[in-house]
C-alpha cells in the first residue's frame, strides 16, 4: 500500500480516500469512486444503461438515482449500495459496539445465542417504549390544550 511521506505511520491512501468518500454527499461519493477508477461518465452511463446526462445530473445532485440505478452503480462501480448512499454514521455500529460484536463472535455458539437473545429482548424493550410514548404523546397534548382553552374562558 502507498504510504506518502507527510502521513502518520499506519495511514495508507486507501484509509484516506475511504474516509474521505464517507465525508461526502451522494453526488460527490459517485463522482469520486468514478474518477479513482478512471472511468469516464459516458463509460458508467453505459454500464448502467442510462443516459449520460444522468449521470451528470447524480453527481452535481440535481437530482437522485432510483434504488435500481444505485444498485447498477453500485455493481459498476464494485462496491456497495452503502457505499454511495450513507454518511459514516448512519449505517453500522459505532466502533466500540463493532469491537463488542467481534469479540462476541468469538464465543461458543451457545453463549453468542444468549447474547442475541438479551439483545433481542433489549431491543423489543426499547421499540415498545418508544412505541408507547409515541402513541401517548398526542393525548397529552390534547389534555394540555384543553387545560389551556379552559384556562383562557
Amino acid at each position: 500500500m502507498l504510504q506518502p511521506a507527510h502521513l502518520k505511520p499506519g495511514v495508507t491512501v486507501s484509509a484516506l480516500l475511504t474516509w474521505h468518500l464517507l465525508t461526502m454527499n451522494f453526488g460527490k461519493r459517485l463522482a469520486a469512486l468514478r474518477k479513482e477508477r478512471a472511468i469516464t461518465q459516458q463509460a458508467l452511463a453505459d454500464q448502467v444503461s442510462c443516459h449520460v446526462t444522468m449521470i451528470r445530473r447524480y453527481e452535481a445532485n440535481e437530482t437522485q438515482p432510483t434504488l435500481e440505478v444505485i444498485r447498477k452503480l453500485a455493481r459498476a462501480l464494485s462496491v456497495s449500495a452503502d457505499a454511495l448512499v450513507f454518511e459514516q454514521d448512519e449505517r453500522g455500529p459505532s466502533d466500540e459496539l463493532r469491537l463488542q460484536f467481534e469479540a462476541i463472535s468469538q464465543l461458543p455458539p451457545e453463549e453468542q445465542s444468549v447474547v442475541k437473545e438479551v439483545l433481542d429482548s433489549l431491543i423489543i424493550k426499547y421499540q415498545a417504549r418508544r412505541w408507547d410514548s409515541a402513541r401517548t404523546a398526542p393525548a397529552k397534548e390534547t389534555g394540555a390544550k384543553r387545560k389551556a382553552h379552559a384556562a383562557a374562558k
